[in-house]
């Protein structure tokens, strides 16, 4: 736990890089397009409970993993954006069913620590190219719904992004109070 708050207050943040491909508005919405590299993250998975009754608990297991709760005791420092992937029902509503991962830092992507939680899992991720809304303030599931929906009318029915699940996606720490960074994803087919 000690490992996690020092990660979270005096650990730097390691954000994810990507290639930004291209910026664009449509109906004074703007989004971006960005690719992402394959890499390893830790992933912890939940169903049966909602969005807003499990995702805390789920990314404090990962903060807990990142900070030092692994067989080495390794606290690796923080990494950013967590994601959420969540699966929508055809109604827009999501699915009690979701997984949330942080990218393990470049500097164990090789050979990460082995988690102690048996929960966790290391998962070896494609590359991706996701469009990608930005919204700020605290997010929970209805905040998510609303721009996820935003960026589906915004794009159209004939762009080329999967349908049945996309990524809630935070940059900040939970107690950030303001200036905060929240994002959907959607992750475009690959041709």
């Amino acid at each position: 736990m000690f490992g996690m708050i020092k990660n979270s207050l005096f650990g730097g943040n390691e954000e994810t890089e990507f290639k930004l491909l291209s910026t664009e508005t449509k109906d004074g919405v703007s989004y971006e397009v960005r690719r992402y590299d394959n890499a390893k993250y830790a992933t912890v998975s939940s169903e049966g409970r909602t969005f807003d009754q499990v995702s805390g608990e789920l990314v404090r297991k990962l903060l807990m993993y990142i900070g030092g709760s692994n067989e080495q005791e390794e606290a690796m420092g923080n990494t950013a954006p967590i994601l959420i992937t969540v699966f929508p029902r055809d109604d827009g509503a999501m699915m009690r069913r979701l997984v949330v991962a942080i990218r393990v830092p470049q500097r164990y992507q090789i050979c990460p620590p082995t988690p102690t939680d048996s929960m966790i899992k290391i998962e070896d991720r494609p590359g991706m190219t996701v469009y990608s809304l930005q919204f700020g303030g605290f997010a929970g599931e209805t905040e998510y719904r609303a721009e996820a929906l935003r960026l589906t009318r915004t794009l159209g029915e004939t762009a080329p992004y999967q349908r049945k699940q996309y990524f809630c996606v935070s940059y900040d720490p939970p107690l950030k109070p303001y200036g905060r960074r929240n994002e959907v994803w959607f992750i475009q087919e690959e041709p």
